[in-house]
């Protein structure tokens, strides 16, 4: 059974920035494909940022591109997300994903494809 924690969210003010942490644990974390999901008040969730077992694959959907970074760290079993140039729109819970991968650089896209998910945690920017 694979677990997964996250931490580091909070309230921040547009413009700010958070790092987000998902601690790992159960499973050999370097054989899993990780991501970030993101749900938005209202909104149905979205996959906002992957990263494939080996790092060398990552994934962002355009919102977030050029601001937000997808990080892993085999050796302490934790997945990052750095959020810097925050918008309100970013506003939401958000949740860490895996997914056993069956190749080093295989990086599912879609929600419906990830079998492990976080608690979540809540994100509020502030105009």
């Amino acid at each position: 059974q694979v677990q997964l924690v996250e931490s580091g969210g909070g309230l921040v003010q547009a413009g700010g920035s958070l790092r987000l942490s998902c601690a790992v644990s159960g499973r050999t974390f370097s054989t899993y494909a990780l991501a970030w999901s993101r749900q938005a008040p209202g909104k149905e969730r979205e996959l906002i940022a992957g990263i494939s077992r080996s790092g060398a694959n990552t994934y962002y959907t355009d919102s977030v591109k050029g601001r937000f970074t997808i990080s892993r760290d085999n050796a302490k079993n934790t997945v990052y997300l750095q959020m810097n140039s925050l918008k309100p729109e970013d506003t939401g819970v958000y949740y860490c994903a895996g997914q056993l991968a069956y190749g080093s650089t295989w990086l599912p896209l879609s929600v419906d494809e990830y079998n492990y998910w976080g608690q979540g945690t809540q994100v509020t920017v502030s105009s």
